[in-house]
């Protein structure tokens, strides 16, 4: 045996979706033998998962990729920016870089660890110390399931198709035996994400698991997750119509009342432009009706603000929805040019002083909602999950709250709980974002 395991440093950047594919690639690296470090020094070479969903995002990745050329030397790129005109310019700002390869491109990632840093790990044992579902970078309690790859949308400024291609979903059994594991190794709420969690099984015409009965849709997966007495959030959903099938499910308590909407804006003329379906008056409609069926959904949404052609009369449309649809969690965007984009194109871009006066006044309106809302929880017992216990007590989520997006609920002096716990909370106090509350009992 070596004297020394071969040892990858690892830097993962972007969303949800690039921490799935990293904590894959980990996987790999320890089922081969490999070790993973903390830092560049005491690592072989170094694998950098990138993000190039927005300029800043790159800068970012640029950024890492050069820190850690100068820190170690050897350096393997993938990610997002592993493609087209991103990898070249990445190969010419760091021409000793070992290899650059796209998002979920495991293959060539391990294919230049192994010609590199030949495994030294004969251990027939290894595969049993990876637990079923592999190496995962988020906290015990919680893990993000990723049911596909790609998208079908061509939204004007989003560049996702290009670096990650069509949609592809992955068979409904292996999804279902993936959460079955994360389970068993104690995680207790699965995270759905996807580019477009409501088109999963299009691709495969919605194919038919014989052995389990159920097709490869997003309301049979969610019933099939919602089996398993765990919390079930459904992450990046469009509004299509068979959107109202979950939730019923949510209602009844299968999964969580949740859905993370991406609505992007609700003028007509600005979605056409955006390619993003344009009826912001019967998604008010159908909000209307979820919430009939499920009193205690919490709908979160992102919006882009200073859209090329954007308008005064466009933007107050906006503004205007956000009054009627009341939304519980939103985050904004000002708009700003991805290399690749077709919404570069367009005519009458929004003077950036215009769209930061348009950003402030969105958030102080959404801010007013959320505490109206917030402030509409007091008083209830809530069913709260544990996040983490600090110094001053225990930090956890509602039902409502997604981690690291959405809001927190603070058990001050509350030492008596662990990460993964849910525990029934009255809620005492609110803000815009946040809760606090006492235990009531364990959950």
């Amino acid at each position: 045996m070596s004297a020394k395991q071969p040892t990858v440093g690892f830097v993962s950047l972007g969303c949800p979706k690039a921490l799935v594919d990293s904590e894959r690639i980990l996987t790999k690296l320890r089922l081969d033998g490999y070790q993973v470090s903390p830092d560049y020094s005491g690592a072989d070479l170094v694998v950098v998962n990138t993000c190039g969903f927005i300029d800043s995002a790159k800068q970012e990745s640029m950024d890492a990729i050069k820190e850690a050329m100068a820190e170690n030397g050897k350096v393997i790129v993938t990610g997002c920016m592993g493609k087209g005109s991103d990898a070249e310019a990445i190969k010419a700002a760091n021409p000793g870089v070992l290899s650059v390869s796209g998002p979920a491109d495991y293959d060539t990632v391990m294919d230049t660890v192994h010609k590199y840093i030949p495994p030294q790990d004969m251990n027939p044992h290894r595969h049993e110390l990876v637990p079923p579902a592999g190496i995962k970078l988020t906290p015990g309690h919680y893990a993000y399931l990723k049911i596909s790859e790609g998208c079908n949308h061509r939204c004007s400024f989003c560049i996702i198709p290009a670096m990650r291609g069509d949609l592809v979903s992955r068979p409904i059994n292996d999804v279902v035996q993936e959460a079955h594991d994360l389970v068993s190794q104690g995680v207790q709420e699965l995270l759905v994400i996807s580019q477009d969690t409501s088109a999963y099984g299009v691709d495969v015409k919605f194919k038919l698991d014989l052995a389990s009965g159920a097709e490869t849709r997003m309301q049979d997966l969610a019933v099939a997750l919602g089996e398993m007495g765990v919390w079930v959030r459904l992450h990046y959903v469009y509004p299509y119509p068979h959107v109202d099938k979950v939730i019923p499910l949510m209602a009844e308590g299968k999964i969580l009342p949740y859905l993370d909407i991406p609505f992007q804006h609700a003028s007509p003329r600005i979605l056409k432009l955006m390619k993003r379906p344009a009826h912001s008056e019967k998604v008010l409609e159908r909000i209307k009706k979820w919430r009939e069926i499920c009193p205690d959904l919490t709908i979160r949404s992102t919006f882009i603000v200073g859209f090329p052609g954007e308008t005064e009369e466009d933007f107050q449309m906006l503004l205007d929805f956000l009054e009627q649809a009341q939304l519980d969690r939103v985050g904004c965007f000002k708009y700003s040019p991805v290399d690749g984009a077709t919404a570069n194109e367009l005519p009458d871009h929004v003077p950036e002083d215009v769209q930061q006066d348009r950003w402030e006044r969105f958030m102080e309106t959404q801010q007013r909602i959320s505490t109206a809302r917030l402030q509409q929880k007091i008083g209830r017992v809530l069913p709260v999950i544990i996040d983490e216990v600090d110094e001053e007590g225990a930090i956890g989520r509602t039902q409502g709250d997604a981690p690291e997006i959405d809001g927190a609920v603070y058990l001050n002096d509350e030492f008596d709980v662990e990460p993964g716990d849910i525990v029934l909370v009255e809620i005492e106090h609110a803000d815009e974002y946040d809760l606090w509350g006492s235990v009531v009992e364990l959950a």
